[in-house]
């Protein structure tokens, strides 16, 4: 596909410096672009790369504009890196093929399932009976859809994605390959040196605009829901416990584990491999470093990091607590190191 860089003004904004008739073919980074490539630079540590990138056209930031245009064609933007993703969506809107609507004659869709006619179905997938699939919807080959579940409009459940048995998805969601939605979660009683299973009687309730990634799983509520609200994005092979509540626009990054009845607030980031453990609360705009774990709730805003090491129980208790009082011991010993000095 080519278009103009015109078009691409005409749909998405921005100020364009340069030719508007000049044609793009592709989207690609500064250090391997192509003339007929669009880039963009968003971190200031690229900002060496512009005088040597080939690229036909560059997305740049107000500041960067005199630079950008000395070397060829410009689009300057407030919010370059947003600008790139809008542009990847109204990229792969042009340049993806329509599939078309129904039902795979190898998919099995019990009675009393509903299927809207816009939606699909893809080959061997199943739809059980009480499920609804909304409109524009998507279930991929090999995914399954419980009975009583819901996809709602618009969204896609790529292959192989199991959501099961009154779990909701809501509009304009995508499902990766892997997901497994509503599987029990981690519940028995001891019992004599046994575990007795407690049945989990709950389900999933997922917003609008959520995307989750590859092989990441969210287990139902034990009796009420686990809840995952609008615009949550998160990451492939993460764990999703039961009765876990995440706030709407929050982000969570790859292998991220989080334990039973933890309530996570809104627009948090949480970067990978870090872990919370159950019943605890984090409030809105949280943000917890890579590898942190999490042993407490967080009440107030901000960013926060660490981890501790493995040790004996009560030795990281005794050792946990002595690390708190680190600063202010540190203090002590400065202020009686100036008196005797």
């Amino acid at each position: 596909m080519s278009v103009a860089l015109s078009d691409i003004v005409a749909a998405l904004g921005g100020e364009l410096l340069g030719d508007p008739a000049l044609a793009m073919d592709g989207i690609a980074p500064l250090e391997s672009a192509e003339p007929t490539h669009i880039s963009f630079l968003a971190n200031p540590r690229y900002r060496s790369q512009l005088a040597s990138t080939r690229s036909g056209c560059v997305i740049v930031a107000p500041a960067l504009r005199d630079e950008a245009a000395a070397r060829g064609a410009a689009l300057v933007t407030a919010d370059p890196y947003l600008y790139f993703a809008r542009l990847t969506q109204w990229w792969a809107a042009r340049t993806r093929a329509a599939l078309p609507a129904g039902v795979h004659p190898s998919a099995v869709v019990e009675e009393g399932a509903v299927v809207d006619p816009s939606a699909r179905i893809e080959a061997l997938a199943f739809v059980g009976a009480g499920a609804i699939v909304e409109a524009d919807a998507v279930v991929g080959t090999q995914s399954h859809v419980g009975r009583g579940a819901r996809v709602g409009a618009g969204s896609r459940l790529a292959p192989r994605v199991v959501l099961g048995e009154r779990c909701t998805v809501g509009q304009r969601c995508i499902l990766h390959s892997g997901v497994v939605v509503g599987a029990d979660g981690f519940g028995f009683a001891p019992n004599q040196g046994r575990w007795e299973k407690i049945e989990q009687l709950g389900a999933v309730t997922m917003g609008d605009d959520v995307e989750i990634g590859a092989n990441t799983c969210v287990d139902r509520g034990a009796l009420g829901d686990t809840v995952i609200e609008d615009g949550v994005k998160l990451d492939n092979l993460i764990q999703v416990a039961h009765n876990v509540h995440i706030g709407a626009h929050t982000a969570i990054a790859g292998c991220v584990a989080i334990a039973g009845s933890t309530r996570i607030g809104r627009h948090c980031t949480i970067a990978g491999a870090s872990s919370l453990v159950g019943h605890i609360e984090l409030a809105d705009h949280v943000h917890i470093s890579a590898c942190t774990l999490v042993t407490r709730s967080v009440r107030q805003p901000g960013r926060y990091s660490g981890s501790f090491p493995f040790d004996d129980n009560a030795s990281w208790e005794k050792n946990a607590a002595t690390l708190r009082q680190l600063h202010a011991l540190r203090e002590r010993v400065k202020a009686l190191e100036k008196k005797t000095s």
